[in-house]
C-alpha cells in the first residue's frame, strides 16, 4: 500500500510513522503533489500553530491539493482543524472540507486539554471494533464545534467533535499514534477503508 504523510513542516511525524510500522506498513513523508495525489491513503498530521501551518501549506501548493484528493485522507489534531472552515487560532481560514469552525476553550478550564479522554457517539467504519467510552490521548487548546459531520465526540468544558467525516475525508482531534491499542485499531481501520 502506498501510504503518504503530508510533510509541510508540522511536527510529530516520526511517532505516526512508527505507529504504521507497528502495523506492518511503511508511511513515507512527502510534500510532492504528484506523489500525494497518487497515494492509496494520505495522512495529514499537525502539531503547532494554525496560521503558520496554513502558510506552509500555501507555500507548497498543498492547500489547493488536499481538498481535491479522492482517496481516504486522515487529518490528525491540527491537521483535522485545518480541514475545517475556520479556526480562531491565528484568525485562520481553513481548507473548508469539514463544515464547522474551530474555537478556543474558555479561560475557565486548563489549556491545553492534555491527557486521556473518552470518545462517545461514535459512528463510521473508522471506529470498527472500538467501543463507546474508550480512551484516546489528546493535547489541544482549540476544538472543532460539534456538527452534522461529527462521528465521535468528547467532553471538556463542552461536548465537541473529536472526529469528523465528509466523504473520503476523516479527521480526529486525538492522537491515534499515542493512544495505545485503541489508537492502533483506528489506524488499522483507516487502512482497511
Amino acid at each position: 500500500m502506498d501510504l503518504k504523510i503530508v510533510n509541510y513542516g508540522a511536527g510529530n511525524i516520526k511517532s505516526i510513522q512508527f505507529a504504521f510500522q507497528r502495523l506492518g506498513y511503511n508511511a513515507v513523508l512527502s510534500n510532492n503533489p504528484d506523489e500525494i495525489i497518487t497515494a492509496d491513503k494520505v495522512i495529514f498530521p499537525g502539531v503547532g500553530e494554525a496560521s503558520s501551518a496554513m502558510q506552509m501549506l500555501k507555500e507548497s501548493g498543498l492547500d489547493s491539493l488536499i481538498p481535491k484528493l479522492k482517496q481516504p485522507v486522515l487529518g490528525i489534531c491540527l491537521g483535522m482543524q485545518l480541514m475545517c472552515n475556520y479556526t480562531e487560532e491565528g484568525d485562520t481560514k481553513g481548507l473548508g472540507i469539514f463544515n464547522t469552525n474551530v474555537k478556543r476553550f474558555s479561560k475557565s478550564v486548563k489549556v491545553p486539554h492534555m491527557g486521556w479522554n473518552t470518545i462517545k457517539n461514535i459512528k463510521s467504519d473508522l471506529f470498527k471494533n472500538i467501543s463507546e467510552g474508550d480512551y484516546m490521548y489528546l493535547v489541544h487548546s482549540y476544538y472543532a464545534a460539534n456538527c452534522d459531520e461529527s462521528i465521535a465526540t468528547s467532553d471538556y468544558e463542552i461536548e465537541y467533535a473529536s472526529a469528523l467525516e465528509n466523504d473520503n475525508f476523516f479527521g480526529v482531534q486525538f492522537h491515534p499514534e499515542k493512544s495505545g491499542k485503541t489508537g492502533a485499531q483506528l489506524l488499522k481501520n483507516f487502512l482497511d477503508l
